[in-house]
């Protein structure tokens, strides 16, 4: 007799193949911030969010760990095609290709495939209609948005689709405090769960509160990099010699001078690790 929690059996039914499908597809070449790391912490969110939004939707169907699960393993996937806004787009194409190889019909996933296409969609007007799986995925997919993690992954993201070092942090704050209010609005009676999130989205937005009054005055390139905009300058290098999260980790050293790329390279492998 199987005993497994739903969770638990979709983890044993999928997780090794989806794994396996994504390193796979995912080349050095793709953007670091979303590999398969960041898929692995987006199914932790959406298992932390999921017995609070069962609370809210308890008519939601028994087979839902089990499609999340492939949503949060592969929603990023098509960034190995093309990192921009329409990579939702490619990820539903390669979702497609993955239950055609594990046989399994297309026709009773397509609230998967449709998450998968339009998780980046931050208007969550869910004009796509009633989609479980999109909503958790959404959310779960922002929370990981947050943090130190948070400050990596959307400077990799803005930088590698060109906006200028000078004005991301404007589009930053603005971006994150969205999927916050859309995370608060939809989980704002699981108090402990939205405390515990608020403080990693303050650690985001204080940072670059910070680094938008120090961004116009910084001379980026330094040979010794220093403070928030140092903080920048190291990711911004990291991008353009295609380093990975190893190499991000191999820029922190114990005992840098500067106190503040100290704090974040703690905080930031603390929270990888």
């Amino acid at each position: 007799m199987n005993h497994l929690s739903p969770v638990d059996s979709a983890e044993q039914e999928f997780r090794d193949i989806l794994e396996k499908f994504f390193i796979d597809k995912f080349d050095e070449s793709s953007p670091s911030s979303h590999n398969i790391e960041h898929h692995r912490r987006v199914w932790k969110y959406a298992k932390e969010l999921l017995p609070h939004y069962r609370k809210i939707n308890p008519r939601t169907g028994c087979d839902l760990p089990q499609k999340l699960i492939i949503a949060c393993f592969l929603h990023d996937i098509g960034m190995s095609v093309d990192p921009g806004v329409k990579h939702g787009h490619h990820s539903r194409n390669l979702c497609k290709q993955f239950l055609k190889e594990n046989h399994l019909k297309e026709t009773d996933f397509i609230d998967v495939l449709s998450a998968i296409e339009y998780h980046d969609e931050k208007e969550y007007n869910y004009s796509h209609g009633e989609n479980n799986i999109l909503k958790i995925l959404s959310i779960a997919d922002d929370l990981d948005a947050f943090g130190f993690t948070g400050i990596f992954r959307y400077t990799e993201i803005y930088l590698m689709r060109k906006a200028s070092i000078f004005q991301i942090g404007r589009m930053i704050r603005d971006n994150a405090r969205g999927r916050f209010e859309n995370f608060r609005n939809n989980f704002g009676n699981s108090v402990e769960l939205v405390h515990k999130h608020e403080e990693r989205y303050r650690i985001l937005d204080d940072f670059f509160t910070e680094y938008n009054l120090n961004a116009p005055h910084y001379e980026f390139g330094k040979i010794e990099p220093e403070g928030l905009c140092g903080i920048i300058d190291i990711i911004n290098n990291i991008i353009h010699k295609r380093s990975n999260y190893p190499d991000l980790t191999s820029v922190s050293m114990i005992n840098h001078k500067d106190p503040f790329i100290k704090w974040f390279f703690n905080g930031f492998n603390e929270e990888i690790s």
